[in-house]
C-alpha cells in the first residue's frame, strides 16, 4: 500500500460499530468499509445491504481472508477484543480497538508488542484527544496557564444506566469486561496521562448501585449484576499532584463531565452538563489566581470540519485520520496500543486497590511494557 491509496476497512460488531465506526469511516475521504461482522448472519447481511457494504460474515476468519480489508475496527464486547484483535494482526491487518481494549493489560501488552513484530498499525479509539475544547485545555496547560498545579479534580456522572430497568447484558457482568470503570474511567485514564503525566500511586473504590437487572432476552427475569457502575478514584501524580476522580452511570440528574485543574497561578474548568452525548456541550473556562473565572473562546482552527448528530462521530474521524496517518508513515503514532496498555493497567491497579482496600503502586509504563 502507498500513500493515497484507499484502505479497505472491516467493521466487527454492530452496536456502538454502526452508531460511530460505520459512519466515520464513510465519512473520510481515504476509508471505505468492505466487510462487516455480527454473529448473526441475518444481522449482518441486514447492515451491509442498509450501507451498501460489499461483504457480510458472521465468522471472522472469513472477513480476514478477503485480499480487500487492510483495517479491521473491532468494536464488540471487551470480552472477545484480545482473541479478535489478536486473529486480525496475525492475518496481517491493522486494527482499531475499542475501550477496554481487553480483559487486561497483559493481554493488551501482548497485542502491542504483535503489531510491532508485525510492523503493523494498532490503535485504541481514545477519542477526547481530538475534541476541540479538550485540545484547548492542552494547549493552555502546556502553556503553563496554571503554573504548578495543587488539585485536579474530575467528575464524570452521568444517567445513562440510572434506570434499573436497562436491560442486563455484557455490560452487567465483571467477566465480560462490563462496568462504568471500563465503558468510561478508560478514556478518564487516558486523557489524565495525556493531560497530566504518569500516576505514582492510586487508590480506588468500585460500587454497583442495582445489583440486578431484567434480561429481556429471557422473558425479562431478574439476573445478577456484578459489574461497577461507580468508580471513586484518588491518584497521586507522578509531579505528586493530588487527583481526585468520581465516575458513575446511574447518577439521576448529574453534573456531567468535568475536569477543574487548580494551580499556583490560576484555574482551568472544562466542562458539559450534556447527559445524552457524552461529545457535545464541552466548553472552557480559566481564571488568573483571584480573579473570577470566564469562558475561554476556542480558535475556529480546532472546530471540527464536520459535526454531526451523534457527538461521537466527528472526533472518531480525527482517530481514523491518525490511523491513516500511521499507515501512510509506516509508523507507530500516539494515542497506540502503548497508551491502551497504560489504560488498561490503571484499571487493572483499580481493581486491585478496591480488593486490597488500600493504595496501589503504578509501576512506570516503559519497565511494564518491556
Amino acid at each position: 500500500m502507498t500513500s493515497g491509496d484507499r484502505i479497505g476497512v472491516a467493521v466487527i460488531g454492530t452496536g456502538f460499530g454502526k452508531k460511530v465506526h460505520i459512519p466515520g469511516f464513510q465519512n473520510h475521504p481515504r476509508t471505505e468499509i468492505v466487510a462487516v461482522y455480527n454473529p448473526d448472519l441475518g444481522k449482518a447481511k441486514a447492515i451491509a445491504d442498509e450501507y451498501k457494504i460489499s461483504y457480510a460474515y458472521n465468522k471472522l476468519d472469513k472477513i480476514l481472508s478477503l485480499s480487500e480489508v487492510d483495517v479491521v475496527s473491532i468494536s464488540t464486547p471487551p470480552f472477545l477484543h484480545y482473541e479478535m484483535a489478536k486473529q486480525a494482526l496475525e492475518a496481517g491487518k491493522h486494527v482499531l480497538i475499542e475501550k477496554p481494549m481487553a480483559m487486561d493489560a497483559t493481554e493488551v501488552r501482548e497485542l502491542y508488542h504483535l503489531a510491532r513484530q508485525r510492523n503493523l498499525v494498532a490503535m485504541p479509539d481514545f477519542e477526547f484527544r481530538y475534541v476541540p475544547a479538550w485540545q484547548l485545555l492542552a494547549q493552555h496547560l502546556q502553556d503553563d496557564y496554571v503554573g504548578k498545579k495543587r488539585l485536579i479534580k474530575i467528575d464524570w456522572l452521568v444517567t445513562s444506566r440510572a434506570n434499573p430497568d436497562r436491560t442486563w447484558n455484557w455490560y452487567s457482568q465483571k467477566e465480560a469486561g462490563g462496568g462504568a470503570l471500563g465503558a468510561v474511567a478508560s478514556h478518564s485514564f487516558d486523557y489524565i496521562h495525556w493531560l497530566f503525566g504518569s500516576v505514582s500511586r492510586l487508590n480506588g473504590y468500585l460500587n454497583c448501585a442495582i445489583p440486578e437487572r431484567p434480561d429481556k432476552s429471557d422473558d425479562g427475569k431478574m439476573k445478577p449484576v456484578d459489574a461497577d457502575d461507580t468508580c471513586l478514584i484518588m491518584l497521586e501524580m507522578a509531579d505528586g499532584t493530588p487527583c481526585q476522580l468520581s465516575v458513575s452511570s446511574v447518577t439521576y440528574g448529574g453534573r456531567g463531565h468535568y475536569v477543574e485543574v487548580y494551580g499556583e497561578k490560576g484555574t482551568l474548568v472544562l466542562g458539559s452538563d450534556n447527559l445524552k452525548d457524552y461529545v457535545h456541550g464541552f466548553h472552557l473556562s480559566g481564571a488568573p489566581a483571584g480573579k473570577p473565572l470566564k469562558s475561554i473562546d476556542i480558535p475556529k482552527s480546532m472546530d471540527f470540519p464536520q459535526v454531526f448528530t451523534d457527538g461521537r462521530i466527528a472526533p472518531f474521524i480525527r482517530i481514523v485520520n491518525r490511523l491513516v496517518e500511521s499507515i501512510d508513515s509506516g509508523k507507530t503514532l500516539v494515542p497506540s496500543l502503548k497508551e491502551g496498555v497504560y489504560s488498561q493497567l490503571l484499571m487493572d491497579l483499580t481493581h486491585k486497590s478496591h480488593a486490597s482496600g488500600g493504595w496501589v503502586d503504578v509501576p512506570e509504563l516503559d519497565r511494564f511494557i518491556g
